[in-house]
């Protein structure tokens, strides 16, 4: 399962009322720790895809959800479980810290 592209149109229903843990990807094109942390979510998404769904939503396209947030940096990561922010890593990191922060949502 890869990840895939999430719109202020399609937010609510993918993730606000999504069943299963969800990682929103916050990032933009122009973000290089962004572009480095995308084939590692890839990777998470394609591993553990059927615990975590994995979607990235661009802050320069859909700066409205991203200020509802309170993002101010990017990378950031928000995981939502049942419609709420259960935890949020900031910055871009190696696949075995993500794993680790994310390990709890993926067991």
């Amino acid at each position: 399962m890869a990840t895939s592209k999430v719109t202020t149109a399609d937010f609510e229903s993918v993730v606000l009322k999504s069943a299963t843990p969800v990682l929103v990807d916050f990032w933009a094109e122009w973000c290089g720790p962004c572009r480095a942390v995308g084939p590692i979510l890839e990777e998470i998404s394609n591993e553990y895809g059927d615990k975590l769904k994995i979607v990235k939503l661009n802050t320069d396209e859909e700066g409205s959800i991203a200020m509802k947030y309170g993002i101010s940096s990017i990378p950031t990561m928000n995981v939502f479980v049942g419609g709420e922010v259960v935890k949020t890593i900031v910055g871009a990191k190696p696949k075995p810290a993500l794993l680790k922060d994310l390990e709890s949502y993926i067991k």
